[in-house]
């Protein structure tokens, strides 16, 4: 919409033996403005012959409700075309992780939950982000410190409510997602962290192992 934006962005394909079962290529996208607030998400599903785009734009009422145009389509026709409207905090799936960076560590006590809501489709979705302690995530070589935090989503879409997911946060000022798990109905969804650049506070959560 011609303003500058913070640009959040995930790719999701599918590896390995899976690849030549059932081939996923997903990419979804966030756009905050510097406050930060969800402006507008999009999620592609990409999955053989099968094609589908979620948009959702949130526009900020002055007496705290939310607009949500939420509009799904294919390159053949329009699915949903409708408006949501909610009090609180709501995002789109991956939006959701931004929130969790942002969360004050300092005071937080085991077992604290931070409720929210996912627009999805017609559907507005409680869900819940439940902390549970501090945990060693080694990905091949790696080693790094995080923050572990189960997300309880309320949604048929998912196997079970209570931790239809994972989030493994690196424990030091810049909050990345190092390990995010999703269950899914056959199987699950992995994301690990990979790389970085321009980090705000050196990454101290890797765990740098001394060669003998």
């Amino acid at each position: 919409q011609g303003a500058p934006s913070w640009h959040y962005n995930l790719l999701f394909r599918s590896a390995g033996v899976i690849e030549k079962v059932f081939r996923m290529r997903d990419t979804m996208d966030c756009h905050y403005s510097k406050e930060p607030r969800l402006l507008f998400s999009s999620k592609r599903t990409n999955e053989g012959d099968y094609y589908l785009v979620d948009n959702l734009q949130f526009e900020y009422q002055g007496s705290g409700r939310i607009d949500i145009h939420s509009h799904r389509h294919t390159l053949k026709e329009t699915k949903i075309d409708t408006m949501l409207m909610a009090k609180g905090r709501v995002f789109d799936m991956l939006g959701a992780t931004m929130y969790l960076r942002s969360l004050d560590w300092r005071t937080m006590s085991y077992g604290a939950e931070f409720p929210f809501m996912i627009a999805i489709g017609r559907e507005l979705v409680n869900a819940r982000f439940r902390y549970t302690g501090q945990q060693i995530v080694e990905h091949k070589e790696a080693k790094f410190r995080t923050r572990h935090f189960y997300i309880d989503i309320y949604d048929e879409a998912f196997s079970q409510a209570k931790e239809a997911a994972e989030v493994w946060i690196g424990d030091d000022e810049n909050h990345i997602p190092v390990k995010i798990r999703a269950k899914l109905k056959i199987g699950a969804a992995e994301v690990y962290y990979k790389d970085s650049y321009n980090l705000r506070a050196p990454l101290t959560c890797r765990i740098v192992v001394q060669k003998k």
